[in-house]
């Protein structure tokens, strides 16, 4: 990096007092000075200050290429920031970062809370739904926040998810002269007058959270009855072995369910959900939306194999509804090799269709029979649930 035209500089609420020599020499240098109003007010950017365009983009800042340019993040730029953003744009050489302490660094200092065991998540521009899938008693998360309305929403949000006993301390303007912290809990929340920029801690109490396992129960879901139901779904992810950074084609999505848990199941799962049902597409989107993963799950209106075309290729692909020939040698046609596929079936049409398939193509054919203990009179018996069948196989 000898002669890097792009230099991105955290800033902290003390402004230029908090910057090594290299970030002052650097403003000094720069023809042209990027951020958001505050950044460019506590760095004394004057004529040379440009507010980043609304909504937000890199644009501008690459369009200056080969000028000597300085933008302007909150602390670590490559956490929650501007950094990564330009990043993916340019070449090793254009640019240089120099960082301050990030906003999380200064919130685990402030609590005494180790923060390599912290969750750390940018909520300022993201639904508070996000944590959702995260909570669970004791666990401790700092989040960002968008504004100072943020904190009581965000502990309304925790009342109505069972974590009204949360404890919250709110966090104004750390690193500077205007910094102040203040607690409550989140249902007694009445912390008034909240500065921008704010962060909050979370330490969860209330509420167990989520099951970590597979097999979710069904009344987590918007459904209307056409769902996986749990043992299934549970045998269902077990086959489809998500891993971390995969994508899943959830063809005939029903609910979601399994998309759903596809992507809490591995770190950066994401999942397409094709659903040619248009009723059944807006339960996808709600049960997206409550478990905080419409940013992990794209839902897709249409038949399969019509529908498939100019989509991401899976690493995984399931089959819960709809399942035909012509869909079978159409996905073995398109899918690289090594993609995996689960396909589930509960007619005798499509224990024929998966039997041959196996035959064929070789896998594992694995047939569940499960039955649930129900009423009988004043005694009880066993409700046997329709046969499953389910074939996987490595493409």
């Amino acid at each position: 990096m000898s002669d890097p035209w792009l230099t991105v500089i955290g800033l902290g609420e003390n402004g230029l007092e908090g910057l090594s020599d290299a970030s002052r020499k650097a403003l000094a240098e720069a023809d042209v000075i990027f951020g958001g109003p505050r950044h460019l007010e506590l760095a004394g950017a004057g004529s040379k200050g440009q507010p980043w365009p609304v909504p937000f983009s890199t644009a501008p800042v690459l369009d200056l290429r080969g000028r000597k340019v300085a933008v302007l993040a909150s602390g670590d730029p490559f956490w929650h920031g501007a950094g990564g953003s330009l990043a993916r744009d340019l070449k090793d050489g254009e640019w240089v970062s120099h960082p301050v302490p990030s906003t999380f660094a200064l919130a685990a200092n402030h609590l005494a809370w180790k923060l390599e065991e912290v969750l750390c998540l940018g909520l300022h521009a993201a639904p508070y739904a996000r944590l959702r899938p995260l909570l669970g008693a004791g666990t401790r998360v700092i989040c960002t926040m968008r504004d100072g309305s943020a904190p009581a929403e965000l502990a309304d949000w925790l009342v109505a998810e069972g974590f009204g006993a949360s404890a919250l301390t709110v966090m104004e303007c750390l690193g500077g002269p205007r910094q102040q912290a203040r607690s409550a809990t989140a249902e007694g929340f009445d912390i008034q007058d909240i500065q921008a920029p704010v962060a909050v801690a979370v330490h969860a109490a209330g509420s167990k959270g989520l099951p970590q396992a597979s097999g979710l129960a069904d009344d987590l879901f918007a459904s209307d009855g056409q769902i996986t139901k749990r043992p299934v779904r549970a045998l269902t992810l077990s086959a489809l072995a998500p891993r971390a950074g995969e994508v899943l084609w959830d063809i005939g999505g029903g609910s979601g369910s399994v998309s759903v848990e596809w992507c809490l199941a591995a770190r950066g799962a994401r999942a397409i959900t094709f659903e040619p049902r248009e009723s059944r597409l807006e339960n996808i989107r709600a049960n997206a939306s409550a478990f905080g993963l419409d940013h992990r799950m794209k839902p897709v209106l249409g038949k399969a194999p019509d529908v498939l075309d100019g989509f991401e290729k899976p690493d995984c692909v399931f089959i819960g509804g709809g399942g035909s020939q012509e869909l079978l040698n159409h996905l073995w046609e398109i899918l690289p090799e090594g993609t995996r596929l689960v396909a589930n079936g509960v007619t005798l049409e499509t224990e024929t269709l998966l039997m041959q398939a196996h035959a064929a193509r070789g896998g594992h054919l694995l047939k569940a029979e499960i039955a649930e203990a129900g009423p009988l009179g004043t005694m009880r018996d066993w409700r046997r649930a329709r046969p499953v069948i389910q074939w996987s196989v490595t493409r």
